[in-house]
């Protein structure tokens, strides 16, 4: 560092001024030392590696659209059933695997004791994947 006195000022002015050179010195002589030992530290060995093909082969399961009317009627797949035989279409879809993904389609009339009784009928019968369907504003 620097300091430039002058005399004509007063005391209470000192200028002060620094030296950037030796600094921008020691920054180009690490650039270069950089430069330099990188590629003698990276040490890697060239192999080639083995290709294969990762495309999953993925089984899609069927989608049943079961749909509950304003009066209560239950339709699996447009099939008009009962209660008690979508007990039996429940249980041989939650045997499947991969298991059937349910749509629930219910109208916006029907009682919720219907929903309620076909959901309870599907958890009995141990279906997992069950959707509700609905229609976007």
């Amino acid at each position: 560092m620097s300091f430039n006195l002058q005399n004509d000022q007063s005391d209470d002015a000192i200028m002060a001024e620094i030296n950037m050179t030796p600094m921008v010195d020691v920054m180009l002589v690490l650039l270069i030392i950089f430069i330099i030992t990188l590629p003698v530290i990276q040490q890697a060995v060239k192999i080639e590696l083995p290709k294969a093909n990762s495309v999953r082969n993925e089984v899609k399961p069927e989608t049943v659209q079961l749909t509950i009317d304003a009066q209560g009627q239950i339709f699996w797949n447009s099939s008009l059933i009962d209660l008690k035989t979508f007990d039996g279409y429940a249980e041989k879809a939650a045997q499947k695997e991969p298991q059937p993904e349910i749509n629930l389609r219910a109208d916006k009339a029907v009682k919720y004791e219907y929903v309620a009784q076909v959901l309870a009928a599907s958890r009995r019968a141990g279906l997992t994947k069950l959707g509700f369907v609905t229609e976007p504003n």
